[in-house]
């Protein structure tokens, strides 16, 4: 069961980042914000950057939830992958106003950046190395290192869209996430087109753009 006081504290912090800076954010006006006292906030919370970490955390963990929720329709690895792929995408570049992974990304803090790579690592690297290896097992893909790629491929997806890093417009997001569909087939060993879906919601949007 969840704790009612420490997820209303969580939802204060996300809803704080998602319209003030992060030096404008403090414990006060979290558990202001909570309704709760201060002493509350301490109480399941050392400080603020903990609250943070939490709220990161949960926001990857919802990502992943709503991946699992939609797997049970795919039965083949590339279309599970496919799924994951584009919930991290829908992660990261969802609704400006309310998306708090995108809130990050907007907010000049090399802090925050590197704990929201971490935790996308971290949640998302074990999912994708299970599933590059039910992919060699039905042949579709060739890993040597599983749990290694996943890893590189999360931290790429994750630090390559970074517009803070890699500002770009749409037409280079699209070139971009085309060179990389490419890299997979090939170093995954896969079928010519196999991840060629990472572009096409670009492609479809923006194409009047291009």
């Amino acid at each position: 069961m969840k704790n009612d006081k420490k997820e209303r504290i969580l939802d204060a912090m996300q809803e704080l980042m998602c319209r003030l800076p992060d030096n404008d954010i403090s414990v006060s006006l979290i558990a202001r914000t909570a309704g709760i006292a201060k002493g509350g906030v301490y109480y399941y919370f050392k400080s603020k950057d903990e609250i943070l970490d939490a709220v990161v955390e949960r926001c990857y963990k919802s990502a992943v939830h709503e991946f699992f929720s939609e797997l049970d329709s795919e039965e083949t690895a590339l279309n599970k992958i496919k799924l994951l792929f584009r919930s991290m995408l829908r992660s990261e570049f969802g609704n400006k106003q309310k998306n708090l992974i995108l809130t990050l990304h907007l907010h000049d803090d090399i802090q925050l950046h590197n704990k929201m790579k971490m935790i996308a690592v971290q949640e998302l690297s074990p999912i994708l190395t299970a599933l590059l290896r039910q992919g060699c097992a039905e042949g579709s893909i060739k890993a040597k290192y599983p749990s290694e790629s996943a890893e590189m491929i999360v931290a790429v997806i994750t630090f390559f869209l970074d517009d803070n890093i890699f500002p770009s417009d749409n037409e280079s997001k699209y070139r971009k996430l085309k060179i990389f569909a490419g890299v997979l087939d090939e170093c995954l060993h896969a079928a010519s087109g196999s991840f060629d879906f990472l572009y096409a919601p670009v492609d479809n949007n923006e194409k009047s753009k291009l």
